[in-house]
């Protein structure tokens, strides 16, 4: 129930994690800062995952997580969570998209994301249907995206090494 947690505590937390998740992904795009083209489409591991498809799953997750989840759904148009002929697509870029449309809808999504992030009490309610407890508050959401985007971000660290020995979050 809205405005049930004490509002300090509930406006730090908020903001705690909202400042984490926008600093890790900047680091996402980072990792594609300086490479060919080839490089960041390329493979380097079994699974196929690279550099760009990462940055393209994170679009597609973050759009669903601040958008459908809250019933405000991102204004493009984007896969369903229950689209089965979808699925696994975002891990990879084709070569009609480039790498400017892959980064300029994840900063779009972002926007979105950070829209709904302020527009709502960190208790407020959602509903994921793909969870097995889907009745959950923004508070949960914040958590779940942040560590997914870290997790992907440490993929990234992986790969971004392997192609150039670049480590780190950023030039910054």
């Amino acid at each position: 129930m809205p405005g049930s947690l004490d509002p300090v505590i509930d406006d730090f937390a908020k903001d705690y994690l909202h400042s984490d998740l926008r600093e890790i992904r900047e680091a996402m795009v980072w990792k594609l800062d300086g490479l060919p083209e080839a490089d960041i489409r390329r493979p380097l591991v079994a699974s196929g995952t690279n550099l760009l498809g990462l940055v393209k799953h994170l679009t597609l997750s973050e759009s669903r997580y601040f958008g459908e989840v809250f019933g405000r759904p991102f204004p493009e148009p984007m896969p369903r969570w229950d689209d089965l002929a979808a699925r696994g697509a975002d891990m990879w870029a084709t070569e009609q998209e480039s790498r400017e449309d892959i980064v300029g809808r994840y900063r779009r999504v972002w926007a979105h994301s950070d829209a709904t992030i302020h527009a709502l009490a960190v208790d407020s309610p959602g509903h994921v249907p793909w969870w097995p407890r889907p009745d959950v508050m923004l508070f949960n959401v914040l958590v779940h995206v942040l560590t997914e985007t870290a997790r992907h971000a440490g993929h990234a660290d992986i790969l971004r090494e392997q192609l150039d020995g670049a480590t780190g979050e950023g030039r910054w």
